[in-house]
This record gives structure tokens, C-alpha cells and sequence, in this order.
């Protein structure tokens, strides 16, 4: 039988990281790598029988590489401490990994804003045999490069980011930040102009093409909060570069 390692990162995850490691129960191996939290996530993730590693923060995807690095399963699933697998999506994953007919696989993820779930979802490809797949080393917004053949699971992966307004300011402020010092460094062309162009273009796409408006006034709000997201970012990457 096929076995399978749960990769996590961390950073001050003691609200998530226990409800995160038990959804996980059904993998081999479960490995949390923390960038020194300072509220006790890696005791709750050691209690919960995790093995657990620290190494420095260079960004999202030299962080995931790293606990990558550690896995020794035949399969690996990378998984973020505000998300949790359904015992439904669990049962698929180790059908899916038994049948072993691609070498990586798409999840359907369905997310919460403000204690509402949202109808919509995207895709993440987020299983993948550990020697066919690695994460790209961008700083945030990384994602899964898989050698190999690539199809789609059905169940949903449940992303729970955002229980309060407050939640997703932060995550504006926190993401668009280190979105604009990666976009700085890309050498794209930018202007006032991107930061518009972008924030609208992203309401759009969030209210209207993954239907965000189905799910009322949290939809709105959701639709606003990312686009709020994307001018922030290109605007914070143009005042680097007025400073440069």
C-alpha cells in the first residue's frame, strides 16, 4: 500500500493547527515545519503526534520545499493549517493513491469568509507523488509543478481563512505586501493604472465568474476584499519602485 505524508507549514497557527492535524489522521506521516511561533503551535502539533521541524522563513515556496524535503511517503499532500479534509475527501485520497493512475491531482477547494462557506470553489493541486512534484520558489502565491500526468478528485478540500472582517484586512495588508516585493522584483512594467485595472478585473472575476453573487451580501464583501488585495499590491510594488 502506498504511503502518505500531510506536509503543513506554520507560523502562529494555535487556533488552526490542532483541527488541521486531526482532519489528517488517515495519513502516514504528518509533518508541520514552523518559522518560530510564538503561541504554542508546535507543542499542540507535537501533542498531536506530528513530527515537527523549524527552518527560517524565506517565503511560502522555499518553506513548503523544505518540509518537501522532509517527506518520506510514496505520496505527499500539502496542506495549509486553515484548511481540513473531510472524512469524504479523505476515503478519495486513499482510493486515488491506491489506483495510482496519474501522478498528481487537482482538489476542488471550497472557502469560508466570515463564517459563511461560499458556494464557489477553485482548483489547487495539492497531491502529487513526492518525486514527480515540487513547489515553485516564489516568496507567496506559490504553487505545485508536477511531472507527470495531472487529473481531478471530486470531494472538496474545506479553507477556513477568514472567520471575521478583521481576519481578511489582515491578509490583505500581509499577502499584498509580499505580492508587491515579488512584483517589484519581477521587473513588469507598473503604473497607477495596474492597480486599478487589476483590483477591478479581480471583483469582476470573483463576483461574477465564479459567481460570488449567488452567496449575497458575503459575497460582495469577498469579491471586494480580493480586489482590495490586488490594487493594494500593485500599488505597494509602484511606490517600491518611486523609492528605488
Amino acid at each position: 500500500m502506498p504511503r502518505l505524508s500531510a506536509i503543513i507549514i506554520t507560523k502562529d497557527e494555535a487556533g488552526n493547527i490542532g483541527d488541521c492535524l486531526d482532519s489528517l489522521a488517515f495519513c502516514d506521516e504528518r509533518i508541520v515545519v514552523d518559522a518560530a511561533s510564538h503561541d504554542g503551535t508546535m507543542m499542540i502539533a507535537k501533542e498531536k503526534g506530528a513530527r515537527v521541524a523549524t527552518h527560517g522563513w524565506k517565503g511560502f515556496g522555499p518553506q513548503k520545499n523544505y518540509a518537501l524535503s522532509l517527506a518520506q511517503g510514496d505520496w505527499v499532500l500539502s496542506i495549509d493549517a486553515d484548511e481540513r479534509v473531510s472524512p469524504e475527501l479523505a476515503r478519495e485520497i486513499r482510493a486515488t493513491i491506491d489506483d495510482g493512475k496519474a501522478d498528481g491531482y487537482e482538489i476542488p477547494r471550497r472557502s469560508s469568509f466570515c463564517g459563511r462557506m461560499m458556494r464557489g470553489s477553485d482548483r489547487v493541486l495539492r497531491l502529487f507523488r513526492r518525486d514527480r512534484g515540487r513547489f515553485t520558489d516564489d516568496v507567496v502565491h506559490e504553487r505545485v509543478v508536477c511531472d507527470g500526468k495531472v487529473m481531478r478528485l471530486n470531494e472538496p478540500l474545506l479553507h477556513y481563512p477568514v472567520a471575521r472582517l478583521e481576519d481578511a484586512i489582515r491578509r490583505i495588508d500581509q499577502y499584498s505586501t509580499l505580492g508587491a516585493e515579488q512584483l517589484a522584483a519581477s521587473g513588469r512594467r507598473i503604473s497607477v493604472l495596474s492597480g486599478v485595472t487589476h483590483g477591478v478585473g479581480t471583483f469582476l472575476r470573483v463576483y461574477l465568474l465564479k459567481l460570488g453573487f449567488l452567496d449575497g451580501a458575503a459575497g460582495f464583501m469577498l469579491a471586494v476584499a480580493n480586489a482590495e488585495g490586488a490594487y493594494y499590491r500593485y500599488m505597494k510594488a509602484w511606490l517600491a519602485r518611486q523609492r528605488d
